[in-house]
């Protein structure tokens, strides 16, 4: 735990990590509280009409320990992957921490995926069970065949044929159960990375991954938790994101949890969420928060009273930056990590400045520099691979049956995030991109982030985002692609004067010389650009050109 100083440096030199030999995700999620404050709400569940529907600690506890006996009892042993293909719902939760307590490794399965993506990560987990509702079972019938592991369907709303109710297996077994005396190395979760740079891989996470989440939670949310705090994300559980920023920390720390994620994002309905639920801190990405700058006059119409606003996965950029100040009171904390190692990096306003373009310093606890090739930390201004010292409670374990990307993934002692960054004097770090994102154009290295902040000051801009495209004169050139805001028109005048806009404020070797206007953008299923898939468009239709 973070102890409260009135400087970065003060609570930094404060913090010793004290990580047990015995630990489980599920006892410290749940058991600790249903023990202390039996009744006190964990979870806050919304009916189809809107009303809250709390789920006390006690509850949770009682429902994941019938779980647990009902897999046990099925035939599954500590170290068996079950597989959870749910939305936000209380089954959700439920299904992770009887997981977590019976010794089972859970898979978080977004809903989203097609039969492709669920076979792949199905398959190369070895999942003995799956956990799903009537709505995803026609994708998991129609690979099943392929998955020889798979012996066990619950699905939480019914059943079909070769599947389980699990309502009636868990109403059937008992609510008493003595959770496994883990250790805190031991493997709990194996969470696939979205995919933005090759094919998805499952990084393995022991339990202590909690415990090295929970500086990271505490420092990005201004030293969570606060009385009265109530947390809610609009993203998925089934990400880093959804799962171990929100969901299990905030248990963790006795905190409820709003449970509520429509199909579709919607800034005006996220604002009325927040105001008619109380919400007092959330996991926001940049997306939504850019979704929801193009709301008019928000405070005005609606009381939320929001605490702290944590965003991460794409840089926040001084234009988001001074709405959030604007909208909400506060500044919001930008951070950084990856499904590999999560929540190294952040801001907290309550004891630094931020800095427009940066992510923040190294959350307290944990070693993060930008080093060379040889693993030696580079100067302050060069750019160079943003690493993590090993060995790090939030680090994961290895790749799933993947030695030699786990092998790939270290450099040394370094775990390497696979980014590209800077450090400055005072030890603020800033993301330049993905290898593959930085744009090398007339000798100058270019990153997307800044370009694409530049670009969202224009008023017409709705999202951006910026490649490097192939150039024979100057390797490569910035070209943008642009979602326009409501009320605009796609037209060479209109992307002369967005042009114009990021040169003036830029520079002149930045600003994009190629403008399309798109309706969507390839995104990941945690809202990430795929600027990878873009640069393969452009690729393609040089090629056709070319012909």
């Amino acid at each position: 735990m973070l102890k409260q100083g009135n400087s970065y440096e003060t609570v930094q030199n404060a913090f010793r990590w004290e990580i047990p030999v015995k630990y489980n995700i599920g006892v410290d999620a749940c058991d600790k509280f249903a023990a202390q404050t039996p009744n006190a709400p964990a979870l806050i569940d919304l009916d189809p009409s809107g009303n809250p529907k709390p789920i006390s600690f006690l509850k949770l506890k009682q429902h994941s320990n019938k779980l647990a006996n009902a897999l046990l009892g099925r035939g599954l042993k500590v170290g068996d992957r079950v597989g959870i293909l749910l939305p936000q719902c209380p089954e959700t939760a439920i299904a992770h921490i009887a997981c977590y307590k019976a010794g089972l490794i859970a898979v978080p399965l977004f809903t989203l995926f097609g039969e492709d993506a669920l076979s792949y990560r199905l398959k190369t987990s070895g999942a003995r069970a799956l956990i799903t509702n009537m709505e995803n079972l026609p994708k998991v019938e129609a690979i099943r065949d392929n998955l020889g592991e798979l012996a066990l369907v619950l699905t939480i709303d019914g059943r079909a044929s070769q599947t389980e109710d699990l309502q009636f297996v868990s109403e059937s077994a008992s609510d008493s159960f003595k959770p496994v005396d883990s250790l805190a190395n031991d493997p709990a979760l194996l969470i696939f990375t979205s995919g933005t740079a090759g094919p998805p891989k499952g990084a393995l996470h022991a339990h202590r991954t909690l415990l090295g989440h929970y500086t990271g939670v505490q420092f990005m949310h201004d030293f969570f938790p606060h009385p009265g705090d109530r947390f809610w994300t609009p993203a998925d559980w089934a990400w880093a994101g959804g799962l171990l920023d929100v969901l299990l920390p905030s248990l963790a720390f006795g905190i409820p949890v709003l449970i509520f994620r429509s199909r579709k994002f919607d800034p005006e309905e996220t604002f009325r969420l927040l105001a008619d639920h109380e919400v007092r801190n959330a996991f926001l990405p940049p997306t939504a928060l850019k979704l929801m700058r193009q709301v008019e006059h928000p405070q005005d119409r609606w009381n939320f009273a929001m605490r702290s606003i944590f965003t991460g996965g794409e840089a926040m950029g001084a234009e988001l930056m001074d709405w959030g100040r604007e909208t909400f009171g506060f500044t919001m904390n930008e951070g950084y990590g990856q499904t590999e190692c999560n929540l190294v990096v952040g801001n907290c306003a309550t004891i630094m400045p931020a800095r427009a373009g940066s992510m923040g310093k190294p959350v307290p606890g944990h070693d993060v520099v930008v080093i060379d090739p040889e693993g030696n930390p580079k100067p302050p201004n060069e750019e160079g691979a943003i690493a993590v010292r090993a060995p790090d409670p939030v680090m994961f374990l290895k790749y799933w049956d993947d030695p030699g990307a786990t092998e790939a993934k270290f450099n040394g002692n370094w775990l390497l995030t696979g980014d590209v960054g800077t450090v400055d004097e005072d030890g603020y770090l800033y993301f330049v991109g993905r290898d593959d994102d930085v744009i090398t154009s007339a000798g100058y290295r270019i990153g997307p982030g800044e370009i694409e902040d530049s670009l969202m000051g224009h008023p017409a801009v709705a999202l951006a985002a910026a490649i490097g495209k192939p150039d024979e004169v100057r390797t490569e050139i910035v070209k943008a692609f642009i979602i326009l805001a409501d009320g605009f028109e796609a037209n060479d005048a209109l992307a002369k004067d967005i042009q114009h806009h990021v040169r003036m404020r830029l520079a002149a070797y930045e600003y994009p010389r190629e403008i399309e206007f798109v309706r969507e953008l390839p995104m990941t299923t945690t809202s990430k650009i795929m600027r990878r898939e873009l640069r393969l468009r452009e690729a393609d239709k040089q090629k056709d050109q070319n012909q």
